[in-house]
Formats: structure tokens, C-alpha cells, sequence
């Protein structure tokens, strides 16, 4: 545990000084231990140039887990050195687009590119019929491929959607292989009223290694769940909205055309499901979590917001390290 956080302030570190924190091919390739990094930190489906949408992998041992496949995370993938087509595991914590909007891609380019091993997706209710969704979407470029290639393989005996069965008193346990335990709760996200009204729920996951622990909130308000499960981890990652900003921008972007289609909802939910910036720090005081990384930015990219910010908002409430994310960041 000590190796693991010498690590992490070795890469507080280059992020404090500046320096760009790509991930090179054959760092990826020969890693050793458990690293963060960052794919895709703007919150919302609101993918731009500067930051893509929601998408973590957290590399166990040189291997690769995906939490969350937003749009352009694909790309981040290819761009940060680590291959799509060794990614054995991808969990998503709850299927609004911002969170999914890849998985089609992936899986068609998984085994377009010959993967041929299984590739599991863990997630809330919903997540086989999506999986089930993202095979049917492929299946043109499938059986065009087996006629003109050959291919031996059908899709569907290589990518299988997994839906979580949660406790609403306790994590349970999503998978676990000889690197890594991973457990899910049931988050803030959604209302009360409409988990009366729907199946859909939003997860939080803890990794836990031989070496280090990462929590991820995925979409939440603060959440009592999210502070059990992280309690004693190394590393929370957690959403974060400013909302202030957000308000009077949402408020300009409606005035320009957008967000016609019930805009109050719309920003109702904005504002009220996702975790302020003073909450995320709270939470992770509560937990008492060694490293804040705030992630999924809101507004993130759409408005200019310094770092420090957003640093300022969480110390009341969290006196220790906390990273602002960004694309393609190692930790």
C-alpha cells in the first residue's frame, strides 16, 4: 500500500508541475502495480475537443478494466497507447448516452480486429438488452465479414452483457479474477420517484487490488451509499458539478435554441442528481479517502473554469490531495 501511494504522489507530482501525463504504448504494455487513468472527464453528453465523454480504465497488473464508454473514449483509448482489443472486462455505471455512447464501436471493432476471447459487460438493469442492442446494430458488418473473410466466429459468443442484482443494504459483489474484487451500491442518481416509475438504477464500484483501492461515484448527488463504500479507499473518483455556472449556462444555451424538449426537467435534473463540488468533498472526508479525483466535469469544457476553483469549493470539507481530471491523466 505504501509502493502504491509513493505512486500516486510521484504522479501528483507532473500533474502539479504541468507536465502532460500521456500514457506511451509500452508504459501500458509493461505497467506493474494499479494505475488510474483518466479516458473521457467531461460531464454530461456534452463531448467536445478538450475533454470526451465519461470513460476511466483502471490497469491491474498490465491488465486494462474500462468503467464507463461515453463518446470519443474509443479514440482516447488509441490516443493514451492502451489497445482496445485487451480489454476483457468494461463496467458501466448506469446507462444514460454519455456513459454507453461507445460500446457499439468497441464491440464491433473488437472482433472486427479478431478478438478471441470473451469480453464481459457488467451494469445496472438493462445492461444485457444493451449489449444485446449494440450485436444487433453490428450485425450487417457481421455477416458481411463471415461471407467475405471467413470469420469462424459469431459475435455473440464472445461479448455477453451481465445486469447487476443490487442489495439496497449492502454492496454486492460484481466480479472478481486473480487481480481484482469489484463491488457495486446503488447511488443518488435517480430520484425517488423514478425508481418508482422505472427499473433503471445508477451504480458506484470499488476496485480493490493487492495494491490500491478506487472508488468511482459515476453519477450521483451526494450519497450515504457512496460514503460506506468508499470508506478507507485510496483513491475516490468522483463526479463533480459547479452549479452556479451551470445554471446561467444552461440558461444561455436554452436561449440560443437548445434543450427545447421540457428544458425545466432538463436542468432540474442537471442541478439536483449530480454531486456539487462542496459534496464531493464531504463525501470523501467522510470516507476518508486518501486522493479526491473529481471527474466528469460540469460545465467541464463548456465554460472556462480554473482548477483551482474547483480545489477551492472542496477544502472547507476535504483537507487532502485532490487532482482535477483531465483527458488522459495517469495515476
Amino acid at each position: 500500500m505504501n509502493h502504491g501511494r509513493r505512486r500516486i504522489l510521484q504522479g501528483l507530482s507532473c500533474v502539479l508541475a504541468g507536465a502532460p501525463l500521456l500514457l506511451p504504448p509500452r508504459t501500458l504494455a509493461a505497467a506493474r502495480g494499479t494505475e488510474l487513468l483518466l479516458l473521457g472527464t467531461q460531464g454530461g453528453p456534452n463531448f467536445n475537443r478538450e475533454r470526451r465523454e465519461a470513460g476511466s480504465a483502471l490497469v491491474v497488473e498490465g491488465r486494462p478494466y474500462l468503467i464507463d464508454i461515453g463518446y470519443g473514449v474509443l479514440g482516447r483509448l488509441e490516443e493514451s497507447g492502451l489497445s482496445y482489443l485487451a480489454i476483457p472486462e468494461i463496467f458501466l455505471t448506469h446507462l444514460h448516452d454519455d456513459h454507453v455512447a461507445d460500446l457499439p464501436a468497441l464491440i464491433g471493432h473488437q472482433w472486427t480486429q479478431g478478438r478471441v476471447t470473451p469480453t464481459r459487460i457488467w451494469g445496472p438493469h438493462g445492461t444485457q438488452a444493451l449489449v444485446d442492442a449494440a450485436l444487433a446494430f453490428n450485425q450487417a458488418n457481421t455477416e458481411i465479414r463471415r461471407v467475405d473473410e471467413g470469420r469462424a466466429l459469431e459475435p455473440r459468443q464472445l461479448f455477453a452483457g451481465h445486469d447487476v442484482v443490487l442489495d439496497p443494504n449492502q454492496p454486492v459483489l460484481v466480479m472478481e479474477d486473480d487481480r481484482v474484487r469489484v463491488r457495486a451500491v446503488q447511488n443518488t442518481h435517480f430520484p425517488a420517484d423514478g425508481l418508482a416509475a422505472m427499473p433503471h438504477r445508477s451504480l458506484s464500484l470499488r476496485f480493490d487490488t493487492a495494491e490500491r483501492s478506487v472508488v468511482f461515484s459515476g453519477d450521483t448527488a451526494y450519497s450515504a451509499q457512496v460514503v460506506a463504500l468508499a470508506r478507507g479507499a485510496d483513491v475516490l473518483v468522483c463526479e463533480a458539478i459547479q452549479v452556479g455556472i451551470m445554471d446561467q449556462l444552461f440558461q444561455e444555451m436554452r436561449a440560443s435554441g437548445k434543450y427545447q424538449d421540457n428544458p425545466d426537467g432538463i436542468l432540474h435534473h442537471i442541478l439536483s442528481t449530480h454531486t456539487p463540488v462542496p459534496d464531493a468533498g464531504r463525501m470523501a472526508a467522510e470516507a476518508g479517502v486518501g486522493l479526491l479525483v473529481l471527474n466528469h466535469l460540469i460545465p467541464g469544457a463548456l465554460r472556462e473554469v480554473s482548477d483551482q476553483s474547483y480545489i477551492d469549493a472542496v477544502r472547507p470539507f476535504f483537507p487532502g490531495t485532490v487532482v482535477v481530471g483531465r483527458d488522459l491523466q495517469r495515476l
